[in-house]
Parts: structure tokens; sequence; C-alpha cells
């Protein structure tokens, strides 16, 4: 099996020898490669449409892993038992869909040793939702395919980690960018906040042009986001400086 740029950065990101719940498995591409690799001794692929557990059924016969990879129709967490799994898996759902999915299973959600997400809008308040219920993301990724940018993150609840280190930013700022891809001066991000700030100047300059109230309340909300790209690539261009003093 192999796997596309984004599901491989989502896939490096589990913890060899956990079993895992795959929730949203679609065709079960992740867990056929978790289970022809060995990283994981067993794997539940879950999914709420019959249609994904048909063709994951199909696929997970053709490589012949059924061995390793048991299916379950489940609406998010709801056929998964406390303590059945040490990983969560959840990618390429949308923001509120995987907080929804974590959050009303949160007794189910808190038994397990990690979450590895990547979804597809509204990141900052999935780190929020992290951040509020106790886990603190110990490792981000971002990646991009086909002209689109994608987030992978790594959380672990935050009694079994310490306490976090001082930072520069704004827990917003951390919300919305990545503390961890700030911190690291991710390549990808940069370029991402880089293409953000590009738009979001033009969408500013666009609507000070315009004298209507929806403009207005659209460009207070632009102007609270270059606000925050602006900090965002300040701290990339402090770590830079740093760098080059050494």
């Amino acid at each position: 099996m192999q796997l596309s740029k984004r599901l491989q950065a989502v896939a490096d990101l589990i913890t060899p020898g956990n079993i895992v719940a795959d929730v949203g498995c679609d065709h079960a591409y992740i867990a056929i490669y978790l289970a022809e690799r060995q990283f994981s001794p067993h794997i539940i692929a879950m999914d709420v449409n019959k249609g994904p557990i048909s063709h994951a059924k199909a696929n997970i016969r053709k490589y012949g892993q059924e061995s390793r990879i048991e299916v379950r129709q489940s609406d998010g967490l709801e056929k998964l038992k406390e303590n059945e799994a040490d990983t969560i898996l959840i990618a390429g759902m949308g923001g509120a869909l995987t907080i929804r999915i974590l959050t009303d299973h949160m007794e189910v959600t808190k038994t397990v040793k990690e979450l590895v997400l990547q979804p597809q809008s509204e990141i900052h308040l999935v780190r929020e939702m992290l951040s509020d219920n106790g886990f603190l993301i110990t490792s981000e990724n971002m990646a991009m395919e086909d002209g689109k940018y994608y987030v992978m993150m790594k959380a672990v609840q935050r009694s079994s980690i310490g306490d976090e280190k001082p930072y520069e930013l704004t827990e917003e700022e951390q919300f919305y960018y990545g503390r961890l891809l700030l911190e690291q001066g991710h390549p990808v991000l940069k370029k991402f906040l880089l293409r953000e700030m590009e738009l979001s100047e033009r969408i500013d300059q666009e609507l000070r042009e315009k004298s209507t109230e929806n403009s207005r309340l659209r460009q207070r909300e632009i102007s609270d986001e270059i606000r925050r790209l602006q900090a965002a690539l300040g701290y990339f261009n402090k770590k830079s400086q740093r760098k080059n003093l050494k």
C-alpha cells in the first residue's frame, strides 16, 4: 500500500505498536499500510456509511490483512469501548465533525494514549478543543499536495507530559497556526502564511473601496486575520535572526 503525501504524513505520527481506531476509515488505506508494515498489532477501521465499509472490507481482503484489521460500522466513536484502543485516528474530516466525534464520547476519547488528527477545516477550533479538554499537542506536521495545504497533529493528555514551556505568541495565534509548526519554523507553514497574507491584504484593499455595513464588518475580520499573520511571520523572522547570530 502506497500512501499519498498527506496520508503518509498522518501515518508517520502514529506510535508504532499501538492499537489504532481509524475513525472515518473510508477505503482503509492507512489501516492496510499500518498492518502491512506491522506498525500496529490490531486496527479497528470504522465508518458511519455502508459504502466506505464495503470498500474497506474489499481492500482489506485484497491485501490479505483480515487478521489484523477489524471493520465496524459506527457513528464516530459509538462502537468503540473505553480502553479498547491506544490511538484514535481521524483524518480528512472537517474540523467541526472532528470535534463532535471526540467530544460526543469523551469518556472513550480520554482513555486512549494519543489522538492523531488531520482536520480539513477550522483547525484552530480543533486545537482549542484539545486544549480545553486537557490535551497537549506534542507533534505537528504540514504538507502541501495538489495545491492544497494540510495540517496533521498528535495530542496526548497534558497530565502525562507536565508543564509547557513559556511561549512568545498568544494562545489565539498558536491555535490558528500551530505552536510546534511555528517553533520548528516549518517551511510549508511559512509558504501558507505568506499566501494568506497576500490574499488578506488584497481583500482588505477591495473592502476599503466599499462602504456597506457588511463590508465594514468583513474588514474588521480581515484586519484581525492580518494582525495574526503579521505576528506569526514576525516570529519566523525572529527565529531566523537568532539562527544567524549563533
